[in-house]
């Protein structure tokens, strides 16, 4: 980075609705936001950037309470949204502002299908197109701390200050591909996964070693599991700030009766705080009858013929994988095992795996016949 960027500072109401009423005339406009997330469950949002190809907007979400206009700019179905790696920001907009950007362009999934590179970072594809070196040393940025430094200023306007002119290098390349419709597929599903919420009820699912343990200790798991996920977002505390998972884990499978059996493995302070409603929650997953337990989770690596079956799948995707598109692009190993999941459980044409849906398809069709 050889150059200061020229930013404006927004930090009033007036001063957004300006802002924003002049990008919803381009096209397509460069996003970027900086949060902090440490000890809560939701993201702390500390910055928006915004740049139209004229203007890099620094918004100040600390000062500005009236975000409408930056609502509608989201929702603007003319303007492009363009964000790079973008999982992490999607879950920021729907935090706070329950609204996605759309319709959306992520340069990290562009340029995998653009043949420049799978999961790459922003500042190797701004090294790539651009011949510019990223100034990476203000990353660790408290973001709600204020005022900001110079320093740390620049850093949060070159995310979108080379964004654009990165993304429309992109779609140069990406043009002379077939796979224009992939990356639209794409870019929706992100959206659509993020809009689909966590399940408390599910969230036992997640914890490690959860395998292990019986229908009858996942039943307690699954109480366990549901009040932690739920105290968490309740209280705004990460999950395993709240209680950590392995001692949940511990918690279902010897399943104590006295406070003084949690101390075994748990935290004075956790038992301390918690300990009287964790052993209400034992009783209350005990308490589950034997037909409404969860039942067993099973292994994908325990199932018959699993390791035979994912070496033949990936022996047929080596084969009819387009050779301008990276394999993984077209079948991750996870996306392997859910088609492999999917045809153990009877093929429910409800629940399609992703590698039967859209352009992956006519793959996903051929991916079958292999099972």
């Amino acid at each position: 980075m050889n150059q200061n960027i020229h930013y404006i500072w927004v930090g009033t109401n007036q001063k957004l609705a300006e802002v924003c009423r002049n990008v919803s005339q381009k096209p397509a406009v460069a996003l970027d936001t900086e949060f902090i997330r440490t000890r809560t469950y939701y993201p702390k949002l500390g910055l928006i950037q915004l740049f139209d190809g004229e203007q890099v907007s620094l918004i100040d979400p600390t000062t500005i309470d009236e975000f409408s206009p930056f609502i509608e700019l989201l929702a603007d179905q003319q303007v492009v949204k363009v964000l790079h790696a973008c999982s992490e920001d999607l879950e920021v907009f729907q935090h706070r502002f329950k609204q996605l950007p759309t319709p959306l362009a992520d340069t990290q999934i562009i340029a995998g299908f653009a043949g420049i590179g799978v999961s790459m970072g922003f500042a190797k594809l701004v090294a790539h197109y651009l011949q510019i070196e990223l100034d990476k040393g203000a990353s660790r940025t408290d973001w709600l701390a204020r005022p900001l430094s110079e320093e740390q200023l620049q850093y949060a306007a070159a995310d979108v200050w080379y964004l654009l002119p990165v993304y429309q290098r992109l779609v140069a390349d990406l043009n002379v591909t077939c796979w224009q419709n992939a990356v639209e597929e794409e870019c929706q599903t992100l959206l659509e996964k993020r809009q689909n919420l966590p399940n408390s009820s599910k969230a036992y699912k997640d914890i490690s070693n959860a395998w292990r343990l019986t229908s009858a200790q996942l039943a307690v798991l699954q109480v366990l599991a549901k009040w932690r996920m739920e105290e968490a977002e309740k209280r705004d505390l990460a999950l395993n700030f709240v209680v950590k998972e392995q001692n949940l884990f511990e918690i279902a499978k010897i399943q104590p009766k006295h406070t003084s059996q949690l101390l075994e493995f748990m935290h004075p302070n956790e038992v301390r705080i918690h300990g009287k409603k964790l052993l209400l929650l034992v009783e209350q997953g005990k308490a589950v009858a034997e037909e409404d337990y969860p039942p067993a989770i099973l292994r994908l690596v325990d199932e018959p013929g699993y390791k035979h079956s994912l070496k033949l799948l990936q022996q047929k995707l080596a084969e009819i994988r387009p050779l301008d598109l990276a394999p993984e692009l077209l079948a991750s190993k996870r996306q392997l095992n859910q088609l492999f999941s999917w045809f153990i459980q009877g093929q429910n044409p409800d629940k399609l795996p992703e590698l039967l849906k859209g352009w992956r398809e006519e793959f996903g069709m051929q991916l079958v016949q292999v099972l």
